[in-house]
């Protein structure tokens, strides 16, 4: 498996995380170069950021929306 060029930033939360699982998979196959391992492991420690990070900011917009009902029954 190669590394994909595609900047992690530009990727939805569903396409990181389907690469996220593939690269998890693919170092998990035993015979895999040094390099090509780092190369994966550096590209799934960016996606798991990406992906947490959408996580938080769906999260929080959650948190304001019931915030927001709360107070509009109140």
């Amino acid at each position: 498996m190669s590394v994909s060029s595609k900047n992690v930033k530009e990727l939805s939360f569903e396409t990181a995380f389907a690469e996220l699982n593939s690269l998890v998979t693919a170092l998990e196959e035993e015979g895999r170069p040094l390099d090509d391992a780092i190369g994966l492991y550096e590209r799934g420690q960016a996606l798991a950021r990406h992906c947490a990070a959408m996580l938080e900011k769906a999260e929080l917009k959650v948190r304001q929306l019931n915030g927001e009902i709360l107070e509009d029954e109140v």
